[in-house]
């Protein structure tokens, strides 16, 4: 006997039953994205042209000039660089050279550190070593740094040197690509266990060595241990900059920080901040070669080098800009969904994976939204922010001007009529689910919204926090704040952060499924009935650290 079960409706609404995708709305998506891809006409504009885009340099004011005007040529309206600030002194790389002349030759493989001054023409002559650093990692502790300039007080004049005892190079035990298995996605799909609180009061608090514990420290901490700790290493690198300058050092010379085989993740030596004292000159090698020299001068044989760097200060300006633009909701303009990434680099790196893939992907989810002319309650607006790098300081800036100040919670009225921001900002990999960042109350939703998309393996949905990314600063307020989660690709290995984050390392592929599936969510957000619904909002979290309790002095 069939029987016949009636639900009530209001249990429906409760689990998203109104969230189905639009499947005709899909499909003309997926068919652009598929057919008429721009995406990577977008990425090499960016990088190839423009790139690299350090905040405030002459290639992030170019890229962000063209990223507008191409905006508004597609029809956006309201099309403009918001400005925000203050920010710092831009800096960019203009020449590079070194040369090992003996006792043979080799060309050598480096970068110059970002904010780093020119060298006086070349720089020729043997180098010291004076190794502060093991294994390329720098001592943090400023005792370390006294006991060093105690030592080499007076010893330097006219020295170029070299900073850090000999790197390890280790032979490579895994591939440098990956993506997400079977099994990767369903731990992401778990649940974190829970932990207890951290004390981040406590002076004598160690952040963790490994990883995964790495990530659960931080992704705990409120924004002052952040601002604290960056307070410090930049008072405690200025000093060891102060000396090396007043010694005279006419080039620091370090390893990359990880990396080989040509690949440089490079260290940091000099600041935007306009306090921040700068270095001498400064480069880093690739470890082949910077131990090779070492090794040379250690063993007494000597070497003989020559090295040229030319680079550019900007400071016309401390403030800086956001790339805005929207298309105009129908029947609620004043409500908003946004979508973004953020358009500047780093100092040694083009900028493709890390972000110009993700800017490249929103500029084409936007231009698939704006030919198919797909009608749209709320406005889409577009966000490609400056001052990522530095701790998403132009999302921040502009959270905090037309949202809520994090540190008082005060909203403004625009708060209110937001609906939700994503955000793409982890490498070129394709979309493989979307973290909710521990807002249950999308879940439901956002599964829907992947359905059309299983078969391209976007699937997964996470309850788990992502860090790093500018949606941030919107769920710091109380926003809805998504990042996807994307394959690594060569994310960890090659590209972040690194000389070799170049063109030819994105993958048109996926970044054309990331295009489809951003502008599919997107249009949804911004068709949707009501607002996407929110966490509950946070309490006001500012950047001075508080005085700590039971008696200990907060430091």
């Amino acid at each position: 006997m069939c029987r016949l079960f009636v639900v009530p409706l209001v249990a429906l609404t409760a689990f998203g039953a109104g969230d189905s995708p639009d499947l005709e709305a899909v499909s003309r998506i997926k068919h652009e994205a598929e057919q008429n891809s721009q995406v990577m006409e977008h990425l090499f504009q960016l990088v190839e042209v423009y790139g690299p885009r350090i905040t405030n340099s002459k290639g992030f004011y170019d890229s962000a000039e063209w990223a507008r005007r191409q905006l508004e040529e597609w029809g956006l309206e309201n099309a403009a660089l918001e400005e925000w600030g203050p920010f710092g002194h831009g800096w960019s790389r203009e020449y590079f050279s070194a040369h090992l002349h003996s006792p043979g030759y080799e060309q050598l493989i480096g970068v110059p550190l970002g904010w780093s001054p020119s060298t006086e023409g070349k720089v020729t002559g043997q180098p010291v070593l004076v190794p502060l650093e093991r294994d390329g990692r720098p001592h943090r502790d400023e005792q370390a740094i006294d006991e060093f300039i105690a030592k080499w007080k007076g010893k330097l004049s006219g020295a170029m040197v070299m900073i850090a005892d000999l790197k390890k190079v280790r032979p490579q035990s895994r591939a440098p690509l990956s993506r997400h298995s079977s099994s990767d996605l369903q731990a992401m799909a778990k649940a974190r266990p829970a932990s207890p609180p951290i004390d981040y009061l406590d002076p004598d608090l160690q952040v963790p060595e490994d990883p995964a514990d790495r990530r659960a420290f931080f992704a705990k901490a409120p924004r002052w241990f952040f601002e604290q700790r960056a307070k410090e290493r930049r008072r405690i690198q200025s000093k060891l900059n102060e000396f090396l300058v007043s010694e005279g050092v006419r080039l620091v010379i370090h390893p990359a920080s990880r990396g080989d085989g040509g690949t440089i993740f490079p260290p940091r030596s000099g600041n935007y901040h306009v306090d921040h004292a700068a270095p001498p000159p400064s480069i880093a090698l690739t470890p082949e070669h910077y131990n090779r020299i070492y090794r040379l001068v250690d063993k007494g044989i000597g070497a003989e080098i020559e090295v040229e760097v030319r680079t550019t200060f900007y400071k016309d300006s401390m403030n800086s800009v956001n790339v805005i633009a929207e298309i105009p909701g129908r029947s609620k303009p004043d409500e908003v969904v946004m979508l973004g990434g953020h358009l500047d680099s780093t100092a040694a790196a083009l900028g493709a994976t890390d972000n110009g893939s993700g800017c490249a992907v929103m500029m084409e989810a936007v231009r698939i939204l704006k030919v198919l002319d797909l009608p749209m309650d709320r406005t889409v607006r577009i966000a490609l922010w400056g001052g990522e790098e530095q701790g998403l300081l132009g999302s921040e800036a502009y959270v905090k001007h037309h949202f809520a100040d994090p540190g008082t919670m005060q909203l403004s009225d625009e708060h209110a009529k937001f609906s939700a921001y994503f955000n793409v900002d982890n490498g070129t990999g394709k979309i493989r689910g979307i973290y909710l960042q521990g807002n249950d109350r999308v879940r439901s939703t956002f599964s829907q919204w992947l359905g059309p998309f299983r078969d391209m393996g976007a699937s997964t949905v996470s309850i788990r926090n992502s860090g790093g990314t500018d949606h941030l600063s919107f769920d710091a307020v109380g926003l809805p704040g998504f990042s996807f989660i994307q394959d690594w690709i060569e994310y960890d290995t090659r590209t972040h952060h690194s000389n070799m984050d170049a063109y030819d390392r994105a993958q048109a592929g996926d970044l054309i499924q990331a295009s489809m599936i951003v502008a599919s969510f997107v249009y949804h957000a911004a068709t949707r009935e009501e607002l996407l619904p929110r966490k509950p909002l946070p309490k006001p979290e500012p950047l001075v650290r508080p005085a700590a309790e039971d008696g200990r002095k907060a430091r």
